[in-house]
């Protein structure tokens, strides 16, 4: 997960190593019917990345799980090593007729919530533009984007008009280089803030819909022209931030956090971007 390896990659892993992922839970119903209701928590919607699928077959197989790790230089526990080249933990395959009576259905997913937020928006008067649900790359990479697209809204009024707010949804990743406690949305605020360079009248809020950005309960955090400032106040720079990984520092530090506690349900991060209309 430090690597910077995307969430499919992860999962590809994570399905090889698994009692229950990779089609494993759904042959273990057999010959039950067999019905899965599945939330969303990753790009594409895709039901092999969601939970790993643990009632979806699998097409992948242990040697795509060890190019992957040879890939990000990464050097398994011997145990785990075993289990790859010796094909024990291979998952199951597309045709399986012990997955003849499973299906499944999406009931909730990422474009589901920005839909409802952009419907709120727009109930308040405020144009809403979904850039997409299924965002990934780096974070801080994401941040200059978007960061980028908001100061063109802002100052040239392409290629929307202000008042309005930029949604996005996805999973980022972050290559950890440093010793900070953070997450992927509080590193895209720390580079979208950095991008945004204290322009007036831009705002954001980015975090994780199942309360927990990183590896501590600290959903996301809130981005204002004054961040970099009220930082600094504080004896913390943005950019120092984003170096050493240290986002829940820094908006810890400012009182910018948010935490919801756990909501019981995920379906991905959640950005919104709002410009308001120039003075």
């Amino acid at each position: 997960m430090r690597s910077g390896a995307s969430i499919s990659e992860i999962n590809c892993v994570r399905r090889h190593l698994s009692a229950i992922k990779g089609g494993r839970l759904g042959v273990a119903c057999a010959p039950a019917r067999l019905v899965t209701l599945a939330i969303s928590d990753v790009p594409g919607d895709n039901l092999l990345d969601i939970a790993s699928g643990p009632t979806v077959a699998d097409p992948t197989n242990c040697a795509d799980a060890l190019a992957l790790l040879a890939r990000y230089g990464i050097e398994p526990p011997r145990s785990v090593r075993d289990v790859l080249e010796g094909g024990a933990g291979e998952s199951i395959k597309p045709g399986n007729p012990r997955l003849a009576s499973s299906e499944a259905t999406l009931v909730a997913t990422p474009q589901m919530a920005l839909e409802a937020a952009a419907q709120y928006a727009r109930e308040r008067g405020i144009a809403a533009h979904i850039l997409g649900d299924a965002i990934e790359g780096e974070a801080r990479e994401v941040g200059k984007v978007l960061g980028a697209l908001a100061l063109q809204v802002a100052r040239r009024q392409q290629p929307f008009a202000p008042p309005c707010v930029l949604l996005s949804g996805g999973e980022t990743t972050v290559t950890v280089r440093g010793s900070g406690r953070g997450g992927r949305n509080v590193e895209f605020l720390l580079s979208l803030g950095l991008t945004l360079n204290c322009a007036r009248g831009i705002h954001a809020v980015a975090g994780d819909t199942d309360g927990v950005d990183g590896m501590e309960e600290i959903a996301g955090a809130c981005l204002g022209p004054d961040s970099i400032a009220r930082g600094a106040a504080a004896g913390h720079s943005m950019r120092a931030a984003l170096e050493n990984n240290d986002g829940h520092g820094f908006f810890g530090a400012i009182g910018a956090s948010i935490v919801t506690g756990p909501t019981l349900t995920n379906v991905n991060d959640f950005r919104a971007i709002f410009i308001a209309k120039p003075d």
